[in-house]
């Protein structure tokens, strides 16, 4: 949102990314200049003769460009192509090519929708909607629910209004007005919004035809600017997330530069249905949910399985990189948690217990318990770094709405880490944890990792010097890689800079789930500390680290990554024997026994059905091996062997088989997540 005025430029303090909601107004501190100094990405320069938008920039430029253009960027903020510069900035023009541009094309879609929602239905009132990732929603109030025969027609009436190519204009008006126009239109939710806006600055509001909402914008400037969209479902939402509220519906749709990019999309959205967690967890008979423990996974013997896997590589890796395992309480009296900061940031995520006119929290992070084992004990600079790990079972409310299976819970454990060292220390320490995260993802079949450094938030906890110390420790640790990576400023921990780094999958999706964070505050409020080499008392840095994150979340990323094949090392079934007659029973009781002590995760398979039946049985339930066994493999002490694909591998000796087994599992999951 951006206003001109005859002395100043305005833009929002906040830029919140939802229809519906306007934010406050910040100036910006610079003055006019009458003839306006406009400094291009490419490093040029352009002097104006007067003041003028940023779509007459854009066609100085070049016609093509000006066709193009969706929006702006004045000195890094997003505007409208009609804002005006009035004084010396660096200006972009923002195209579909832009990840900005297709934010601006999501947030006017989101209009778009809405306007066409209410010419169909003119009883349903606009309420919010949000640009989400890869898409947008609006929230309506009408007198029953959506059908998916609604969404065609919506849709219908979207194209139509592109078809009209309406101006989108924006126009700004006091709360009083505002409130007199939307009660007149019985949009009583909007009422509701403009009452609840804290200040007194007048509001901004978008006009396209009959349409109008408040809203921060920017706009795409003309409705002709969609190339590609589709609604793609309707679901039920309660008014401000309040279960005490009315229900709502949601409309869910996505926006695309074009055609081909949103062909691709739903795609990748068939593709992933197909991979849901959920779905594959049930036919795989991995881990079920139900309503009386909500958000909290009920696994089930092939899943654990998996969990057990994954848990004890992990194990083997930490205690091979010089981690001290430990374990600790679940339920720790509350006082503990308003020492740390914690009660005071987290308390709405946090169970909480009464007993013995106590008050205890259930543990929703390890971080404060990790320094009280530091604490035992006086601690000299030699033992430092101490690095600290636990496979801490946490648990945090998640509000009932926002739980999606394994990806979002409210009882989970982390591959938790913590290292206790010095200022000095902290480079090295950051450097070889992101050469183990390298590693580990490596295993569990992922290559590419997005890095980002989140640093100094404007609120925070020691000194610039300390700041910027740790943030050049990330710094070099980042450069060391090799890779490239992002800066995402003010974004760091109050207590300290942090590195998040998230996978992407064989669907593209980026998944956040290792970081590693630097804490100048928390041992020092705990009262840790160590005796220096000079014999005086000082407190350890102590780093946040983790490579997986939630235990729950990694597998669900697993499962899908993998569409439920998962790679032979973490297979919970990694092979299975079947018997053609009932006169081969006995032999497969014998080869089951013989590769279980070896360490296979193996089972049989006796049932009185034919081979053919049982081998698609288990390929279907992802087992790597289908090993049979007929008259002639019992002759010659073997097996025949298939694999999940239906590749014929042809009959091996039991010794045989354990060696291509134990090298396919040395591979530690290298095989393709198509597999």
């Amino acid at each position: 949102m951006v206003e001109v005025t005859s002395s100043n430029l305005v833009v929002p303090t906040i830029l919140q990314k939802r229809c519906g909601e306007s934010p406050p107004k910040n100036k910006f501190p610079q003055k006019v200049n009458p003839m306006p100094e406009v400094t291009l990405p490419d490093g040029s320069k352009r002097q104006y003769d007067a003041a003028l938008s940023v779509a007459q920039i854009a066609e100085s430029i070049g016609a093509g460009l000006a066709k193009a253009a969706l929006a702006g960027r004045i000195d890094g903020v997003l505007v409208d192509l009609s804002t005006l510069v009035e004084r010396d900035a660096e200006v972009a023009i923002i195209t579909e090519r832009d990840d900005d541009g297709l934010e601006v094309i999501r947030h006017s879609c989101a209009h778009l929708m809405a306007q066409a929602v209410q010419r169909l239905f003119p009883k349903a009132q606009v309420t919010i909607g949000p640009v989400i990732e890869d898409g947008f929603f609006y929230d309506f109030a009408f007198e029953r629910a959506f059908t998916p025969e609604d969404l065609e027609a919506i849709e219908k009436v979207m194209g139509d209004i592109v078809k009209e190519g309406l101006e989108v204009e924006r126009s700004v008006m006091s709360r009083e007005a505002a409130v007199a126009m939307f009660r007149d239109m019985g949009e009583e939710y909007k009422v509701e919004i403009i009452e609840s806006i804290p200040g007194d600055e007048d509001l901004s509001f978008y006009r396209q035809g009959d349409f109008i909402d408040l809203c921060r914008g920017p706009h795409v400037p003309n409705t002709s600017k969609f190339k590609a969209f589709k609604l793609t479902s309707v679901a039920g939402a309660y008014w401000r997330g309040d279960s005490n509220n009315a229900m709502l519906q949601r409309v869910y749709g996505t926006a695309w530069a074009s055609p081909k990019d949103l062909k691709q999309y739903l795609q990748r959205i068939e593709e992933a249905e197909k991979r849901d967690h959920r779905k594959l967890g049930k036919q795989l008979n991995l881990f079920h949910f139900q309503e009386e423990a909500p958000g909290m996974v009920f696994w089930h013997p092939k899943g654990w399985g998996v969990y057990q896997a994954v848990q004890q590589y992990m194990r083997k890796v930490q205690n091979d990189n010089g981690y001290l395992e430990i374990n600790t309480p679940q339920l720790v009296d509350y006082s503990l948690w308003e020492r740390s900061g914690h009660a005071a940031k987290f308390s709405d995520e946090m169970f909480s217990v009464e007993s013995d006119s106590r008050q205890y929290a259930i543990k929703p992070m390890n971080c404060p318990c990790h320094i009280q084992v530091f604490n035992q004990g006086l601690k000299s600079y030699r033992d430092l770094p101490m690095r600290l790990a636990e496979f801490g079972s946490c648990h945090r409310y998640e509000p009932s709405g926002s739980m999606h299976g394994l990806m979002r819970v409210r009882a989970f454990v982390q591959d938790d880490g913590h290292i206790f060292c010095t200022e000095e220390q902290i480079q090295a320490e950051v450097a070889d944890f992101m050469e183990l995260l390298f590693a580990v993802y490596r295993d569990f079949g992922f290559d590419e990792v997005i890095l980002r450094l989140s640093t100094r938030p404007e609120k925070r906890v020691g000194t610039d010097e300390i700041w910027d110390q740790s943030e050049q420790s990330l710094k070099d640790a980042l450069n060391a890689t090799g890779l490239p990576w992002e800066l995402v400023p003010g974004e760091g921990a109050f207590y300290g800079p942090k590195i998040e780094c998230s996978l992407k999958d064989c669907m593209g999706r980026i998944l956040q789930c290792g970081t590693i964070q630097v804490d100048f505050n928390t041992p020092g409020r705990l009262g840790a500390s160590y005796v220096a080499e000079d014999s005086s008392r000082k407190e350890p840095v102590m780093l946040h680290r983790a490579i997986l994150g939630s235990f729950e979340r990694f597998i669900g990323v697993l499962i899908e990554h993998y569409a439920g094949a998962m790679p032979t090392w973490l297979a919970p079934e990694q092979a299975v024997i079947m018997n053609i007659t009932d006169k081969q029973a006995d032999y497969v009781r014998e080869v089951e026994t013989k590769l279980h002590a070896k360490g296979v995760r193996v089972s049989s398979d006796l049932r009185n059905e034919k081979v053919g039946f049982k081998i698609r049985e288990h390929a279907m339930q992802k087992v790597p091996y289908l090993l049979v066994v007929g008259d002639k493999e019992i002759e010659t002490g073997s097996v025949a062997v298939r694999t999940r694909a239906g590749e014929d591998l042809g009959v091996m000796t039991i010794d045989d088989f354990y060696s291509y087994l134990s090298d396919d599992v040395a591979l530690f999951g290298r095989t393709q997540a198509s597999s």
